[in-house]
């Protein structure tokens, strides 16, 4: 127990000082110095309070998604109709009161419709997502199951939280807290932003990309009135476009959406310097638009985003490549900006910020000051306990307190996490709990001695039966900080990595260290007696 040979001390030694000084990047900013750009400078991050930030609710709609499973499934049913082998002749497909239902002109084709349309109804899963009912042997009605529907949305809500993670990673900043609140909600909060508005904009922004033919044939005074014809519908301009205040009618089927983008760049047209976004298509997406603009050559087609119209262009020649451009007043920051929502993807609902509040860093440097206060107190009020009772051992325990709020520091650093204030508790929580190791080796070691045992066999047998009880304290506490890491989120997770980080260091440098001090004083020394 007490036998440390050379290889073991630097490894230990290397161990300890590797992780203190990996803190140093964050005491330095910390205290407001500037740490050396030549050296690695991993820091601790800090949490929304106490580096200031934004935090907000985000809402959705669950009926956006029932409407936009039924426009999908209304456009599968035409294309599977169509490309039927013969063809099954259908009337207008109908979509009233949540369900859809299509006349199929030849009863006779009701089995073929009924074997096409499984697939559809059954889905990949294991639920069934649709109801099929057939009424007057010809009349196919289908109506989305409950279960499909709470499926569809918490597949929406996954999307739409992982589509707002990626936008606010393009933003640049460091460890944004984003987890779903209910079946509906998001929260977000990025600590060190002070712009919300900045946030809510990008957020706020559905980024649904649309590319739609213009329905040449509605009457223009129609489309004012807000009437659009059969298998149409009316989008207005946007309120920058030279058009704002006016409307286009566009063919509701047979367009293309954005979800086939693989990238997206700001840019400026070399032919009149106007702010524009460049896209780029994956190959079945570009397959689509390049067949689109193919048989639609001369023709103007809509680019849609958000359920607005950026800009109509002529479809001049085909274009090919998979790549296109669209343009729409953009300012260099719009354009920016839409660029990072398209390449993060469309949000698959509408969100909407229904709670805003925003952190500033006076508060967030107060709750620090509060904290390091409590901090400091509780150090100092613990080393002088341990050093009055316990002398020497004490002052090696205090010792072994100062490396482990190093190796705290520096191990968060390392792995990227969060500081937050109850984090700043499971400091001061970490610092009695490495002192309790300590004290229950000390306690030990005062019995071993007053049972009779020599100094080095009462020493070899305080740490060896000690170290059984800390173990096994640690380790319950260990799995009730990952339960609080799984099951918390936000400040809770803060205060659940505290403790874990905090948990093996104070293992190790409670009862490893501290041995390994107190045996080379021992084979050093050789002392007669242990004042503890």
């Amino acid at each position: 127990m007490l036998d440390f040979p050379t290889w073991k001390k630097a490894w230990l030694w290397a161990i300890t000082l590797i992780a203190a000084l990996a803190a140093l990047p964050s005491i330095f900013a910390a205290s407001g110095y500037d740490w050396p750009q030549t050296l690695p400078d991993p820091e601790v991050n800090l949490g929304l309070d106490l580096a200031g930030g934004s935090h907000i609710l985000l809402e959705a709609e669950p009926e956006q998604v029932a409407a936009q499973r039924l426009e999908n499934m209304e456009e599968s049913v035409r294309s599977l109709m169509a490309n039927a082998e013969p063809r099954i002749r259908i009337g207008d497909v109908a979509t009233n009161n949540g369900n859809l239902s299509f006349l199929l002109d030849d009863s006779s084709d009701l089995d073929r419709a009924r074997e096409d349309l499984m697939p559809l109804v059954n889905g990949t899963g294991l639920i069934r997502e649709w109801d099929l009912t057939v009424v007057d042997g010809q009349r196919v009605v289908l109506t989305p199951t409950q279960d499909g529907l709470e499926t569809a949305v918490s597949q929406a809500m996954e999307s739409a939280t992982e589509v707002v993670r990626k936008r606010i990673d393009a933003l640049g900043t460091r460890e944004p807290t984003i987890i779903r609140q209910g079946d509906t909600r998001i929260v977000v909060q990025v600590p060190g932003l002070q712009d919300p508005d900045q946030l809510k904009d990008l957020l706020g922004q559905t980024a649904k990309l649309e590319f739609k033919l213009v329905d040449q044939n509605a009457l223009p005074s129609n489309v004012a009135a807000g009437i659009a014809p059969p298998g149409s519908q009316i989008f207005p301009y946007v309120e920058d476009s030279p058009f704002a205040g006016t409307s286009l009618a566009v063919r509701r089927l047979g367009g293309i959406r954005g979800d086939n983008l693989t990238g997206a760049s700001a840019g400026v047209s070399p032919q009149n310097n106007e702010n524009v976004v460049n896209i780029q298509f994956d190959t079945q997406g570009g397959a689509k638009f390049a067949k689109l603009t193919t048989e639609n050559v001369n023709r103007p087609f809509a680019i849609i985003l958000d359920g607005e119209i950026l800009s109509a262009p002529n479809i001049n020649e085909p274009i090919l490549g998979g790549g296109a451009q669209i343009s729409g007043s953009f300012t260099a920051e719009s354009a920016n900006q839409l660029a990072i929502s398209l390449r993060s993807g469309a949000l698959p609902v509408d969100l909407t910020v229904i709670e805003e509040r925003t952190v500033g860093p006076d508060l967030g440097a107060d709750s620090i000051r509060k904290g390091l206060l409590a901090l400091m107190i509780g150090s100092i009020a613990v080393i002088v306990l341990m050093i009055a009772s316990y002398g020497r051992f004490g002052v090696y325990s205090t010792i072994a307190l100062f490396f482990n709020v190093l190796m705290i520091l520096g191990i968060m650093a390392v792995l990227n996490t969060t500081l937050t204030l109850p984090g700043i508790a499971g400091f001061v929580l970490t610092i009695g709990a490495a002192v309790d190791a300590n004290v229950l080796i000390n306690e030990r070691i005062r019995e071993e001695r007053k049972r009779g045992r020599r100094v080095i066999a009462a020493v070899e047998n305080g740490y060896k039966e000690a170290s059984r009880a800390i173990y096994d304290a640690n380790i319950t506490n260990f799995i009730a900080g990952v339960l609080l890491f799984l099951f918390g989120s936000g400040p809770i997770r803060g205060f659940a990595v505290v403790l874990v980080v905090g948990l093996f260091t104070s293992v190790f440098t409670a009862v490893i260290l501290t041995r390994m001090w107190v045996a080379g004083w021992l084979r050093k020394s050789r002392p007669n007696d242990l004042n503890i």
